[in-house]
């Protein structure tokens, strides 16, 4: 295993903090408004439709509504993780692996196959 030096642990350990505040924040934005996104529609319609008067009751309001916001926490969440990943893991890679563009065509590669 190789020498790892104190001060490379801690410089690590803090971008893993910096990138789990991150997605924490990513995830709890997108919460907040799939809460609402999800809200107004779940709570009018029972209001207005008959059918969901009578079978949503305000314990399946407040499940539909908590499980659209709880999957949008973890969605985004999990999109900034990666994200922050695949940025990170292409700032530290090697310069002879950072050329993405394909010359043998002569022209680059789309813009989406560049991190």
């Amino acid at each position: 295993m190789a020498n790892v030096s104190r001060a490379s642990l801690d410089q690590k350990l803090a971008l893993a903090k910096r990138c789990s505040r991150e997605a924490t924040l990513a995830g709890a934005k997108a919460a907040a408004v799939a809460t609402v996104a999800s809200a107004v529609p779940t709570l009018a319609s029972v209001r207005m439709l008959p059918w969901a008067k009578a079978n949503i009751n305000p314990t399946g309001q407040a499940l539909i509504i908590s499980t659209v916001a709880g999957m949008a926490y973890f969605i985004a969440a999990d999109k900034k993780i990666l994200s922050l990943a695949r940025r990170h893991s292409f700032e530290e890679a090697p310069d002879h692996l950072k050329n993405t563009s394909y010359q043998g065509a002569s022209r680059p590669h789309p813009a989406f196959f560049r991190p």
